[in-house]
């Protein structure tokens, strides 16, 4: 059983159809791209999943149940938890605390305040922040912060993690060093869903790619098939296919 599925999902925003009638899967332990131009209908999809907004009409299934029309922090609880194309941090309040909280409110096994504390400065130790625990989030640099935003996420403990964005705005080590931690998250058992422009990494981390244009699903395939297809090429990709050159 696909541990995420989608049949017909849709979302219109007044006249204009952001997603529309899109079919996909995940299944347990893969790492899938989502790629395409901007408004595509990336982010709107993964607002989808994570319950922000509600498919009219499509439905949406987790582990089996439907979850479309769930409040978020229910889905979260549920096993679903993602970052953001721009990070949404706590910046007035410290990297310790911004973890923490993830772990207080969004794990389902609901932890007490000690047990939230562990669990944060584990999330931490794992993302290499461990020594800025007590440094206001809004200090931290970009790359960090976005790693900040990785561990507040772990913190719920998902079985299914969306990654918007993660490496926008990083340079080449940074870049680097966030394609290693997307495959130590995986050895942890969790599933990604990764939303990506830097195509050195779509391309190297995952299993298998998405391509959406105007708000449809144009392909699907391995990095390779994807890399090939005239179609993605003529919409997305370009000329150039080097995956190191986007």
């Amino acid at each position: 059983m696909h541990i995420l599925e989608g049949k017909g999902v849709t979302k219109n925003f007044g006249g204009l159809a952001a997603v529309s009638d899109v079919d996909f899967y995940v299944d347990k332990g893969e790492i899938v791209g989502l790629i395409g131009p901007n408004g595509a209908g990336k982010t709107t999809l993964f607002n989808l999943i994570s319950a922000s907004f509600t498919p009219k009409p499509g439905i949406i299934t987790f582990k089996g149940v439907n979850i479309s029309g769930m409040k978020p922090y229910k889905v979260c609880r549920m096993g679903i938890a993602r970052t953001f194309q721009t990070v949404k941090i706590f910046g007035d309040f410290s990297v310790l605390d911004n973890v923490r909280l993830a772990s207080l409110f969004g794990n389902p096994k609901k932890p007490s305040e000690a047990e939230a504390t562990k669990d944060a400065m584990e999330m931490l130790e794992f993302v290499g922040l461990n020594k800025d625990i007590n440094s206001p989030a809004k200090d931290l640099t970009l790359a960090n912060q976005k790693r900040l935003e990785m561990a507040r996420a772990l913190a719920a403990r998902p079985e299914l993690l969306l990654l918007d964005e993660l490496m926008a705005g990083l340079n080449q080590t940074e870049v680097t060093e966030a394609m290693e931690d997307i495959r130590q998250v995986r050895d942890k058992g969790i599933t990604i869903i990764m939303i990506e422009h830097v195509m050195k990494a779509i391309m190297s981390v995952c299993d298998r790619i998405i391509v959406l244009n105007y708000g449809k699903k144009i392909a699907e395939g391995t990095p390779q098939e994807i890399v090939n297809s005239k179609t993605v090429i003529e919409v997305y990709l370009g000329e150039d296919t080097n995956p190191g050159s986007k």
